[in-house]
């Protein structure tokens, strides 16, 4: 209880957190029950249906409002997107805009529950500081860009969100192999009454899933801003250079991230 909170308030408090556990897990259990009873029997068209509508309702739960820029430049042809990343959050922000396929850390394979789901989901996994296993996966990345958009966050890992780690090119391969075009996407959270950059929901570190989930709850009022940034000139034709393809990404994404307020 803060110093000026009464009794009362800080009881009211904790029931409303207690109620916001109780929607998030029941949610979970819903989206467990239509990838166990329903995913099985019906086409990817409906899959993308339930991905959207779940992860739109994940976000409300967590009283975050998600708000788009930029997203007429998308083709309606495979691209490879490339993304800063921030939060676990950001896989549902995205899938709440129009699902597409990821490629994630290999530890996020051992999350319980999410980990399974995500596996469900088509997610690719690649193991950090692995060449050998990045150069598998580019193929692999490929052959889905050939029928699907994929998404990958080349940072490698996650940060706060006020700038951008160097991108590893490994990944960028894929879309050479299959010329699809790489589109960018500029991800931040900021306080709704602010409008500054927010880093409650930032995962980083050694930091669990329960303890940003929490960090999150903790700061109602978010909102989500995905920037879609387009391919360096004129035309959207692929790249035959990884390391060219992934400086460019990095760059666009910096630059719009510098134009953002500082954090809260």
């Amino acid at each position: 209880m803060s110093k000026n909170q009464t009794p009362s308030e800080a009881s009211t408090q904790f029931l409303l957190r207690m109620y916001l556990w109780l929607q998030i897990w029941c949610h979970v259990f819903s989206g467990l029950l239509i990838l166990f009873l329903c995913f099985p029997f019906i086409g990817q068209e409906a899959k993308n249906r339930h991905i959207k509508n779940w992860s739109v309702r994940l976000l409300g739960i967590f009283r975050i409002r998600l708000r788009v820029i930029g997203e007429a430049i998308l083709p309606a042809t495979p691209i490879l997107l490339a993304s800063n990343h921030i939060s676990w959050m950001d896989i549902h922000a995205i899938n709440a805009f129009k699902p597409i396929r990821f490629v994630a850390k290999s530890d996020v394979a051992a999350w319980p529950i999410f980990g399974w789901m995500a596996k469900q989901l088509g997610t690719v996994f690649i193991k950090r500081d692995s060449a050998r296993h990045g150069k598998q996966v580019a193929s692999e990345v490929s052959r889905v860009l050939k029928n699907d958009s994929v998404c990958i966050f080349p940072e490698g890992t996650s940060t706060v969100g006020d700038g951008v780690l160097p991108f590893r090119p490994n990944l960028f391969e894929s879309a050479v192999i299959a010329q699809a075009p790489v589109f960018s996407l500029a991800i931040t959270y900021k306080s709704i009454e602010t409008g500054l950059r927010s880093v409650a929901p930032a995962f980083i570190g050694d930091m669990g899933l329960l303890e940003s989930m929490a960090n999150i709850l903790r700061s109602p009022g978010l909102i989500v801003e995905l920037t879609f940034l387009p391919p360096s000139g004129a035309s959207p034709s692929a790249s035959s250079d990884r390391k060219w393809l992934a400086l460019h990404s990095q760059e666009a994404i910096s630059a719009l991230l510098k134009g953002n307020q500082p954090p809260m």
